[in-house]
């Protein structure tokens, strides 16, 4: 089974209580039979480790970070990791890379959130140099590097690249220097209007675009209590546009929800978190997840699957789902379902 199917897995973004507890959502992901397992980097445990544990722990799934932001690891460093995960993983290993934004990496790292889009691609070009085992000679306007060679043997399988981005110049980036565009937070429409952008940047790069694969991050809760479901899809939801800083409030604006973020963002502003959730109606919920009844949510998911240009959704999930909620998902939403 290749690791890339149509659905995969984004184990969650909030804090779980232990790694061994990431560790079986993966196994419980493989079993379910899905292609990939990506491990969110945030404030908490980081990628590297719980993506070794898994991939110890698990034999065919495909594991990968979402996403390793391209400011707090140098890109030599990166690709010496990605080299070790490649081993490893024997092989399953998916490089998933983007420059987050100003909140993460000023507040959270004390590094200056500059040039993020020339960051991205240099950083691209250093991963590859790197991991293809020749001596790097590498001479950017941010990077310059000369004579690091790895000392272990280059990966036998080459390791995709996927670069996450939300706007129109960060895409075209994806499409014409990576392995792939890695997507979160999008409408049908809004994805759709964003892939017209990737095609230009494999235009750009005179390239294939079977070689490009687009992977869409897709909130999704499905359980017996539908309401419940919607109700921790929403909390989601209003945090990401109202406590992550304006680039998801940015995003979603241009996807033609602008009054709704600017209403979440000033009701989490105000310290009312209450408001932020009551003020998303269920088309902009439905349009940004998959979250009801566990008939519900596999109706509204299969509804992004039909999306043309689209190759896998990653089913994530929502910041206030206990670990049952988790599991209830993953069996309902299973391709084998």
């Amino acid at each position: 089974m290749s690791n890339d199917t149509k659905r995969t897995l984004h184990l969650p973004v909030a804090a779980q209580p232990s790694v061994d507890s990431l560790v079986e959502l993966a196994q419980l992901g493989e079993r379910h039979g899905y292609g990939r397992a990506w491990v969110p980097e945030t404030w908490g445990r980081d990628v590297v480790t719980v993506l070794t544990r898994i991939a110890s722990e698990t034999e065919t799934i495909g594991i990968g970070p979402s996403i390793a932001n391209v400011y707090s690891r140098s890109p030599a460093l990166l690709g010496q990791t990605a080299t070790t995960l490649q081993e490893v993983s024997d092989g399953r290993l998916r490089l998933g890379i983007g420059p987050s934004g100003p909140a993460v990496i000023e507040g959270w790292h004390g590094a200056e959130f500059a040039r993020p889009l020339r960051r991205t691609r240099e950083y691209i070009d250093v991963v590859r140099n790197v991991t293809s085992g020749e001596t790097v000679s590498y001479d950017g306007d941010i990077f310059s590097l000369a004579g690091f060679r790895l000392r272990c043997g280059p990966p036998e399988t080459p390791i995709p690249i996927d670069a996450a981005g939300m706007g129109p110049k960060s895409v075209e980036l994806a499409g014409r220097f990576a392995d792939g565009w890695h997507a979160t937070v999008f409408t049908p429409d809004g994805l759709e209007d964003r892939l017209e952008d990737l095609e230009r940047g494999i235009e750009l790069g005179d390239r294939d675009p079977d070689d490009v694969r687009v992977t869409l991050s897709l909130t999704a809760c499905a359980l017996e209590d539908g309401d419940r479901a919607r109700q921790l899809a929403r909390q989601h939801l209003a945090f990401y546009v109202g406590a992550m800083g304006t680039y998801y409030h940015k995003s979603l604006a241009r996807q033609g929800y602008e009054s709704e973020a600017d209403a979440i963002a000033a009701a989490w502003a105000n310290g009312d978190h209450d408001e932020a959730c009551s003020v998303i109606p269920d088309t902009l919920l439905d349009d940004l997840g998959a979250a009801g009844t566990p008939a519900e949510a596999r109706a509204l998911l299969e509804q992004f699957e039909t999306i043309d240009g689209l190759d896998a959704i990653a089913v994530g999930f929502p910041r206030g789902a206990t670990m049952a909620d988790i599991r209830d998902t993953i069996d309902a939403l299973a391709p084998e379902a």
